[in-house]
């Protein structure tokens, strides 16, 4: 970050802060949130968390969750106040005002200081402090290293320190991912030393199983996964009525892309579902093929090189079309990975 000594002055007297993650928050977007919230109370500010929707029930564990005010139509006018009265403005493991649905129009219009912390690619001007880094394999963990820069590791307890792992871990496939670098060991390491029961944030986020998503994951795999062998791709399609067949809620579909990826042979992986508000593409690739560029110039998103999401304006079939049609542009990529 540019100016930390400006930023730290402006942290030095007591302010009203949100935070916000995006869409659809994983465990590094509510981590990261609840984690650095967790250090600005203990700094004397006055912090709210705004959700711009529900998330997963794995990760209600989190110190500070049942805080968190999450966006619904019936709580627009005291959000929107609470955001319009905001001395700063977090934009938490996003930077594009895109990424937090209604809440993005709100961030925009807000007089309050703004600042990303986040490690996606091609972040939007829109901040006034930027802590944006590619090269860290989570968001929290910049949390963690921003901590760090203020002077405040002292701060972090066994909570925060646990908020902060669990976006570490996810973020990293359990440590699989290339982005596994030795700085994130080392964070962990601090983590540790700090209080965080990695046993447990383990058991809560990976074995935390309802009987319904079990029975979607098996469904899933056993009648819905399509290999693309010419293009080493993989994928699985999920319509609303068999999601809601299932009484699906937020994150019973998280991880069910890596199930793809994981095939012998397979590069490049996608789930694709149709939900109320339109169709969403996940995808995940290895090495050196890019799903970023899939996300970003077929399906109006983007991420990260090997991880990525997307949107479709058009139905789940067109959407499963149109995902099978753009494979032979990336044909040689595909059957080059490095």
């Amino acid at each position: 970050m540019q100016n930390v000594e400006a930023f730290k002055e402006l942290l030095s007297s007591p302010k009203k802060i949100v935070v916000i993650p995006h869409y659809k928050p994983d465990a590094d977007a509510l981590g990261s949130c609840l984690g650095w919230a967790g250090i600005l109370k203990k700094k004397g500010h006055h912090v709210q968390v705004i959700s711009p929707t529900d998330y997963p029930i794995f990760l209600k564990w989190m110190k500070g969750e049942d805080e968190v005010l999450v966006f619904q139509e019936e709580r627009r006018l005291q959000i929107e106040r609470q955001v319009q009265e905001a001395d700063l403005l977090f934009c938490v493991d996003f930077s594009g005002l895109g990424r937090i649905g209604e809440l993005g129009k709100m961030v925009e219009a807000s007089e309050a200081v703004k600042v990303i912390i986040d490690h996606h690619l091609e972040p939007e001007g829109f901040a006034d402090y930027l802590f944006w880094s590619t090269q860290a394999a989570a968001t929290a963990e910049l949390v963690y290293e921003l901590t760090v820069q203020m002077g405040d590791r002292g701060l972090i307890d066994k909570d925060i320190a646990e908020c902060l792992y669990a976006g570490i871990n996810t973020d990293t496939g359990s440590f699989k991912h290339s982005n596994t670098t030795k700085n994130v060991h080392l964070v962990v390491a601090e983590l540790i030393d700090l209080g965080a029961d990695t046993s447990k944030v383990g058991n809560l986020i990976y074995d935390t199983n309802s009987l319904s998503r079990l029975k979607l994951m098996g469904y899933a795999l056993s009648k819905k996964l399509v290999v693309l062998k010419r293009y080493k791709t993989a994928y699985l399609s999920l319509s609303k009525e068999e999601l809601l067949s299932f009484h699906t809620q937020t994150g019973d579909t998280e991880g069910l892309v890596n199930y793809a990826l994981s095939l012998k042979g397979v590069v490049f992986a996608a789930l694709i579902t149709e939900r109320e508000d339109g169709v969403k593409l996940s995808l995940r690739s290895k090495g050196s093929f890019s799903a970023n560029e899939v996300a970003r110039d077929h399906f109006s998103g983007g991420g990260h090189r090997n991880a990525a999401g997307g949107r479709s304006e058009l139905d789940l079939k067109a959407t499963v079309e149109k995902f099978e049609s753009v494979l032979p542009l990336y044909l040689k990529q595909l059957n080059n990975v490095n």
